[in-house]
């Protein structure tokens, strides 16, 4: 199954619960901008996306003399997609060892994601090494060496409760040992508004800057596709505290309505790099902008 067909299939709970994004099509008039900014914003859209797209529609509709549903509904496609693509999809891995931050708060999928992610890189050829670095969590090092395991990957971790920017630091120590090409960092699930496990995620930023100064080093934020409006205030506080380079947007399954990964790409400036699209080792997708919004709207 591509990517559109498994898009298509995890945005079923927004076809479900509101219909199509784009209304039933009767003309360009004000009752059916109304009806496809409330469609969008009940897609998790968020009123202020909804409401700079529709204005973005009006305008382009107006300048080009839009008439038909065919014309309307591609000019709106080429819109959400431009605010939905914010730069390059792919990682940037370029040094030897590149770091990966894998960021997010609890129960987004963080550590399975990391999981994932390090299987295709190892089918890619590459030496991948995993950073045990949430020491919060119990079981956490646990759950994230089964998928080590299963990736056929390295991994690095101390015991329950360390400081883990020390286990970063190791995590570092032995991949420049060892000739990684990938260190994978997974982290606790720090709740945007806790200040102290912010700081924490800081420091361990800082371990990495200072140990890898050269290194490409790529922060992904994992954002649960069901979280509607909560994940674009959770992007913005993580953002401020560690940089974000991409997003990964998980359990787009059947359950998910997505439309908040275009508020977050539009607000942010952050692209989205990854979907996951189910449970298997496999269900990692890289992203494609024009194909999401395709099955979106």
């Amino acid at each position: 199954m591509g990517f559109f067909e498994k898009i298509k299939k995890g945005l079923s709970k927004t076809k479900k619960s509101i219909g199509n994004i784009f209304p039933a099509f009767r003309g360009v008039d004000d009752e059916f901008y109304d009806e496809l900014e409330e469609r969008m914003i009940l897609a998790d859209m968020g009123v202020d996306t909804a409401v700079k797209a529709v204005e973005a529609l009006r305008e382009r509709v107006s300048a080009q003399k839009l008439r038909d549903e065919e014309e309307v509904h591609g000019a709106l496609l080429d819109i959400l997609t431009e605010m939905l693509d914010q730069g390059s999809t792919t990682l940037e891995l370029d040094t030897k060892p590149a770091v990966i931050l894998v960021i997010g708060v609890n129960g987004v999928g963080k550590t399975t994601t990391i999981g994932k992610l390090a299987n295709q890189l190892a089918e890619e050829g590459k030496r991948v090494l995993l950073c045990a670095a949430d020491t919060f969590r119990a079981a956490a090092a646990d759950q994230l060496e089964i998928w080590a395991d299963r990736a056929g990957v390295e991994l690095v971790r101390q015991h329950e409760g360390a400081d883990p920017a020390s286990v970063v630091y190791d995590g570092i120590s032995a991949a420049k040992a060892r000739g990684v090409d990938v260190i994978i960092c997974d982290t606790a699930g720090r709740l945007h508004n806790k200040a102290n496990l912010m700081n924490e995620l800081g420091k361990i930023s800082r371990v990495i800057d200072r140990e890898l100064p050269e290194a490409s080093k790529e922060v992904l934020l994992v954002l649960d596709g069901t979280t509607g409006q909560n994940g674009l205030i959770q992007a913005r506080q993580f953002q401020q505290i560690a940089g974000v380079t991409g997003i990964v947007l998980t359990k787009l399954d059947g359950t998910a309505k997505g439309g908040i990964v275009i508020a977050v790409a539009d607000s942010l400036k952050i692209p989205v790099k990854y979907i996951g699209v189910g449970e298997g080792i496999d269900d990692l997708m890289p992203f494609h902008c024009r194909e999401f919004v395709e099955a979106l709207i």
